[in-house]
């Protein structure tokens, strides 16, 4: 599996995090997984095919005790096995790299 991996983060780190992601209410109904949304304008032709019938598209993002793992595989949340799973785009991965980095700093987190 892909990923982007962020170490070394303090408990008030992660806890702030969750905080965060709670707010926006991205949790995946499992402690310490949340869904990420894959904007429109980086989803894929298949993807954007597929939106009634397998979205919404998002990537998973675990925050354990002290690390952030991003998941660079962009799920569909409606089906399990489709040819729409795929790998993030360059351009997808440089976007969702940036948007996690971007929350960290304005959670005042230093990485």
């Amino acid at each position: 599996m892909r990923t982007y991996r962020i170490d070394d983060l303090t408990s008030a780190d992660i806890a702030a995090v969750r905080a965060r992601l709670n707010e926006m209410d991205l949790g995946a109904g499992m402690d310490g997984l949340y869904w990420l949304p894959v904007p429109q304008q980086h989803l894929t032709p298949v993807q954007v095919a597929h939106g009634e019938s397998c979205g919404p598209f998002c990537l998973a993002l675990e925050a354990d005790d002290d690390a952030l793992r991003m998941e660079l595989l962009v799920r569909a949340r409606g089906m399990l096995r489709c040819e729409c799973i795929a790998y993030a785009s360059p351009e997808l991965r440089a976007h969702m790299i940036d948007y996690l980095d971007g929350l960290l700093a304005d959670l005042g987190i230093a990485v």
